[in-house]
C-alpha cells in the first residue's frame, strides 16, 4: 500500500533509491552462491544472507527518511544519506556485513558533502576510497584476499578514470564501471592471496558479494546489465556440502556482535582489548554508536569489555559448531514442531486480531517496517517446523522472501510467504488458515483468500504531490484502492464511501472495517452507510490501532 503522496525524491536521493532497489533485488538473487562461496573466516555459509540482511535494513531506513520528508532541501538530503548510513550500522550482520554497513557509511557520508560545481566522478571517486580506506581501518588484522582486496582495486580503478576524464566530463557511470570490473578481476586474484580459498577452489564470498553491488551500482546509473565476470575458479554448487569438522579447532568458537553506545575516545582502548581475546575484530560506527563483531572462546570476557567501555545492547552470541550442524541437518526431522503463523501488524489493535487468531505478530506499518531478521527471528522463536509469513505490506515482502528462505536453510523449517499486500488482505488469509490440511494446501487457501481480498483505504495528504487522482494539497483526504491513489477529496466519510461504493462494484458478501486512530466514528458511519446503502453485505468492524491511515477497507 502506497503510504503517503510523495514527490520525486533529489537526484542524488533519487540515485540512491534507484541503486538500493537494483542491489537488495541483486543480493538476493546471489545469496545462495555467495553463502556457498563462504570459507573465510569461518565455513559458515551465511556470507551472502548477512549481506542482504544489512543492505535491507538500510534500505528500509533510506525509505522511512524518503516517506517523511516534506521538501527536497539539501538538509534532508544529506538526513536521507545517514538514515540510509544509520540503518547498515544498526541492521549488520557477520562479519561481511558489518564490514558493508563501514563501506556504505563511509561512501554516503562523502557523497551527501558535494559542493556546488564540484565535479560528481571527483566526489563518486574520493567516495569509494574512503569506503576502501573506512573498511581497513575497522578490521583488527586486515588480511589481502577477502572483500578489503577486492574494495581497494575497485577504488584505485574508480580514481584513475576519475583522473582520466576531461575536465568537462562528469560521467559518475564511467568511474562506477571502471571500479566493476577491476573489482571482478581483483576477486580473482583472492585464491592467490589467501590459501583457505585456494584449498576449497573458491573465490571470497565477501569480495563476490561487494562485485554484486558494484555491478547494481553501474545498472542504476546507466540502466543497462553490467557485465564483468571474465569467469573463474570453479564455484560450489548449491545445495552446498557443509563442513562437518569442529570449527573450534582451527579458531575461537563464538562470534559475538553487539551495538555499543560509547564515547569515541574509549574505541581504540577496546578494540585492543578484543583483539587480545580473538579474531575477526571489525569495530565500525561513529559519533556514539558502534557496531561491535569479534570471534572468541570467552564470550563473557567480550562482553564485559563493552560494558566497561559503554552501553552494550543487541547482544547476539552464534556458537558456529551449532550453526553448521544446525544447518547440515536442514533436511533431516528436529525437535521443532507444528505449524505457525507469522503476521506483520500496523497497529496494536490489529496485533491484538493477529494474535487472538494464533499468529505470532511483529510489529510493522509504516516508518517502521520489520526487516527480514526480525521475521526469521519470529519464526526461529516459535520453535515450528512449518511457517507461513504474511506481510501485509508491498515494501514487507521482499524481506518475507528472504526470512523464509533464510530459515529453509538455517533452521530447517518448511517457509512460504503469503503475498499480502495490506493488512486487511492478512486479516482474510489467516481467517481461513487450518493448521489441520496440509502445509500446501494450507498455504494455497490462504493465498487464494488474500489475493481474492479487494482492499483499499483512506489517508491524508502529508506535502503537495501530483497523484494518479490529480494534484493533492497537505489536508486533502486519499481515497486508496489496491495501493494506488483513487480519489482525492475533502471530507474523510466521503472519500471512504466512495472507495466503498468503488471496491463493491465488483460485487461482494462481506465488507471489512479496520478503524486507526482517531478513525472510531469514520468506520461507525461507514458501517450504517453500507447497511443503508447495501442491505445484502455483511459488515464487521475492528478496531486496528494503525497510523497514518484512519480506515482500512476490504470487500471479499
Amino acid at each position: 500500500m502506497v503510504d503517503q503522496a510523495s514527490s520525486q525524491a533529489p537526484s542524488d536521493v533519487a540515485t540512491l533509491l534507484r541503486f538500493i532497489e537494483v542491489a537488495t533485488g541483486a543480493l538476493a538473487a546471489a545469496r545462495e552462491e555467495i553463502d556457498a562461496l563462504n570459507v573465510y573466516p569461518v565455513p559458515d555459509g551465511d556470507t551472502g544472507t548477512n549481506m542482504f540482511l544489512t543492505l535491507s535494513a538500510a534500505r528500509d531506513a533510506l525509505h522511512q527518511a524518503v516517506d517523511q520528508s516534506v521538501e527536497e532541501t539539501a538538509e534532508n538530503r544529506a538526513s536521507a544519506f545517514a538514515a540510509f548510513a544509520r540503518g547498515a550500522l544498526l541492521g549488520a550482520r557477520g562479519n561481511s556485513g558489518v564490514i558493508l554497513s563501514q563501506m556504505l557509511g563511509a561512501m554516503t557520508k562523502h557523497i551527501a558533502g558535494r559542493l556546488p560545481g564540484e565535479r560528481s566522478v571527483d566526489r563518486w571517486a574520493d567516495a569509494m576510497v574512503q569506503a576502501t580506506a573506512a573498511s581497513y581501518e575497522a578490521v583488527g588484522t586486515p588480511v589481502e584476499g577477502t572483500i578489503l582486496s577486492v574494495a581497494r582495486a575497485g577504488s584505485e580503478a574508480a580514481r584513475a578514470a576519475a583522473d582520466a576524464l576531461p575536465p568537462e566530463q562528469d560521467d559518475v557511470a564511467v568511474v562506477v564501471a571502471a571500479a566493476a570490473g577491476a573489482a571482478h578481476e581483483a576477486l580473482l586474484r583472492t585464491p592467490s592471496q589467501l590459501q583457505v580459498l585456494a584449498d576449497a577452489g573458491v573465490v571470497d564470498a565477501g569480495g563476490r558479494g561487494l562485485c554484486v553491488l558494484l555491478d547494481a551500482l553501474e545498472t542504476a546509473l546507466t540502466g543497462r546489465r553490467a557485465i564483468h565476470d571474465p569467469g573463474g575458479p570453479v564455484r560450489r554448487h548449491i545445495p552446498v556440502p557443509l563442513p562437518t569438522h569442529d570449527l573450534t579447532a582451527e579458531g575461537p568458537a563464538y562470534e559475538v556482535m553487539y551495538l555499543l553506545d560509547a564515547e569515541d575516545a574509549v574505541i581504540p582502548e577496546l578494540r585492543r582489548r578484543l583483539a587480545a581475546l580473538g579474531d575477526s575484530l571489525v569495530v565500525v560506527g561513529g559519533e556514539g554508536l558502534w557496531n561491535v563483531h569479534v570471534h572468541v572462546d570467552d564470550v563473557g570476557a567480550a562482553i564485559e569489555v563493552g560494558i566497561e567501555s559503554g552501553r552494550p545492547h543487541r547482544v547476539r552470541v552464534t556458537h558456529f559448531a551449532e550453526q553448521v550442524s544446525g544447518r547440515s541437518s536442514a533436511s533431516t526431522p528436529s525437535a521443532r514442531r507444528g505449524r505457525v503463523v507469522v503476521a506483520v501488524s500496523a497497529g496494536d489493535g490489529l496485533s491484538a486480531i493477529f494474535g487472538e487468531a494464533g499468529a505470532v505478530v511483529v510489529s510493522g506499518g509504516p516508518g517502521r517496517r520489520p526487516s527480514a531478521g526480525m521475521l526469521l527471528e519470529a519464526i526461529r522463536e516459535s520453535g515450528a517446523a512449518e511457517a507461513i509469513v504474511l506481510p501485509n505490506d508491498p515494501d514487507t515482502v521482499r524481506s518475507a522472501e528472504i526470512a523464509v528462505r533464510s530459515a529453509e536453510v538455517e533452521l530447517g523449517v518448511r517457509a512460504a510467504v503469503i503475498p499480502s499486500l495490506a493488512q486487511v488482505q492478512g486479516l482474510a488469509a489467516l481467517a481461513v488458515h487450518e493448521p489441520g490440511r496440509s502445509f500446501d494446501q494450507d498455504v494455497l487457501h490462504m493465498t487464494a483468500t488474500a489475493s481474492h481480498a479487494r482492499h483499499g483505504a483512506v489517508t491524508v495528504a502529508a506535502k503537495q504531490a501530483i497523484t494518479m487522482a490529480g494534484p493533492c494539497e497537505p489536508g486533502d483526504v486519499l481515497g486508496v484502492i489496491a495501493g494506488d491513489f483513487a480519489i482525492v477529496g475533502t471530507e474523510l466519510a466521503d472519500v471512504a464511501t466512495r472507495i466503498i461504493d468503488r471496491l463493491l462494484g465488483g460485487g461482494g458478501e462481506l465488507v471489512t472495517l479496520v478503524a486507526g486512530v482517531g478513525g472510531e466514528e469514520l468506520s461507525a458511519h461507514c458501517a450504517g452507510w453500507v447497511e443503508s446503502q447495501h442491505a445484502t453485505v455483511d459488515v464487521v468492524v475492528y478496531d486496528g490501532g494503525q497510523e497514518r491511515y484512519p480506515l482500512l477497507i476490504a470487500v471479499e
